[in-house]
This record gives C-alpha cells, sequence and structure tokens, in this order.
C-alpha cells in the first residue's frame, strides 16, 4: 500500500498528524508544499501531489532560487495528501519537532508520463506557489552526491528563468503561508509538551535554534496571560457601567 510507511512508523493515539488515505487521482495540475520541519535538524520537506499521495523528499538546506545552486533532496515515505496541510507540532516520537507550511501551490509535470520520469530519475515540472514559482528538476543522483545513498537520493535544481536569481528565498521568506507566524508562534498557539526523542543536542545549530523558539515561545504565552489578566477589570467596569433603558414615567 502507498502509505503503509509512513502509518508503520507514527503512533496516531499520540500525534496530531493526520492517518489519511489514497486519495482521488487528479488531473496535471496538483497540489504542492513545502513544510519546514524542526526535528533533530532543521530541514524542509518538499512534496508532490502524485497517484493520490504526496511524494516527499526532505531538503536539508531548503530550496535554492539559483539554478547554480544544486540541493540534495533525500526521498522518503509518501504522505497522505491532508499532510499538506499539516502545521504544529509533532510530540515525542518519529519526526518528533514544529513543522511550518512554509509554501503551498501547484505543480504541473512537464513530461506525460510522470511514473515513467520518477523512475528514470529526471522529474522537470512547473511550480506555482506563493514562493517558489517557475520550472525546476528533480534528478536523481545514485548516491553520487555527498551526504546521499542509494536511489534515496536526488537534486533539486531550479531551470533558468524569470522566477530564477540569488536571493534566499528561505532567508527573504522565512514564516508560514498559513498563519503567518514563526516556530514559536506554533509553539506557544498549541501549548504542547515539548519532545525529548529526537530532541536536537544542545550544543548544535538547532538545539540553539530550538532553545530560542522555546524563550520566545513562552515569552509570547506570559504576553498573553498578562493581557488577559489586565483586561479582566476593564470588561468588569464596562459591565457595571452599561447604560440601561430609562424607565417610563407612569400614567396618572
Amino acid at each position: 500500500m502507498a502509505l503503509e510507511e509512513y502509518k508503520r512508523k507514527r503512533d496516531f493515539s499520540k500525534t496530531p498528524e493526520p492517518a489519511g488515505k489514497v486519495a482521488a487521482k487528479k488531473a496535471r495540475e496538483a497540489f504542492f508544499c513545502v513544510q519546514k520541519h524542526l526535528a533533530s535538524h532543521l530541514h524542509y520537506d518538499f512534496r508532490l501531489e502524485y497517484d493520490g499521495v504526496l511524494l516527499s523528499w526532505a531538503v536539508p538546506k531548503g530550496p535554492s532560487l539559483d539554478p547554480k545552486t544544486k540541493r540534495l533532496a533525500m526521498k522518503v515515505e509518501d504522505h497522505p495528501v491532508e499532510y499538506g496541510e499539516f502545521e504544529g507540532v509533532i510530540p515525542e516520537g518519529y519526526g518528533a519537532g514544529i513543522v511550518m507550511l512554509w509554501d503551498r501551490g501547484t505543480w504541473t509535470p512537464q513530461a506525460d508520463d510522470v511514473g515513467a520520469a520518477l523512475k528514470k530519475g529526471d522529474l522537470k515540472f512547473t511550480l506555482n506557489g506563493y514562493k517558489l514559482k517557475g520550472s525546476w528538476v528533480l534528478v536523481r543522483t545514485g548516491g553520487r552526491y555527498p551526504g546521499g545513498s542509494g536511489d534515496r537520493s536526488w537534486l533539486l535544481i531550479k531551470h533558468r528563468d524569470e522566477w530564477a536569481g540569488d536571493l534566499d528565498i528561505t532567508e527573504f521568506a522565512p514564516h508560514s503561508v498559513k498563519s503567518g507566524g514563526d516556530f514559536e508562534d506554533i509553539l506557544a498557539a498549541d501549548n504542547p509538551a515539548v519532545w525529548v526523542t529526537n530532541r536536537p543536542a544542545k550544543g548544535g545549530d538547532a538545539g540553539a535554534m530550538l532553545a530560542q523558539i522555546i524563550e520566545r515561545a513562552a515569552k509570547l504565552k506570559a504576553g498573553r496571560a498578562v493581557e488577559q489578566v489586565a483586561d479582566k477589570p476593564t470588561r468588569a467596569a464596562a459591565k457595571r457601567k452599561a447604560p440601561t433603558a430609562p424607565k417610563r414615567d407612569k400614567k396618572k
């Protein structure tokens, strides 16, 4: 089954991730998304809807708009289509961490037979997202790229067109296209328990980022709590001072 590995890796009694099912097939234009994921390391999950599921690649450094920059993209298990709208906190367990919906839109393959292109290891396509647009390609490397291994190792490359350039899109547009917030906003909104399994090492870059996010989320929660407390007397006073309808004089 297409989602068998996805479901095997997760405990849906604990994780808020959707269990999902294989969706109906669509025409050439289908959904795509990129989810920014702070787990054991910060990475970007690039997903293309195809054949009822989301084909998925983990891109450690995120997409690049520069055609000269080839980004390693490790093929991972297919995900359910419902996952494409997921943003939140995955608790302790597989993939534990914070997930942000960084980009979404539609994609169109530039090949008539997507299955054959995937098998060949050369999938060209066009993206129409909020942040990523234009012509791209996923090329399988066969493990010849540093950090890659076997059939799982691909490269995500931007083709040269009007949407290409040297702008670092991950730095220029770091926030969620769903909520408009950053990791700390997601963490503060969900009020989750901080995960333990796969938690980033305290001494690494991801660990330092996590510490900052937790601190910022705590400040956001504290700020909201202060606002609520401060607002209570105001609401109570307004209620006491609420105007009442004048009494009518009784006719004599």
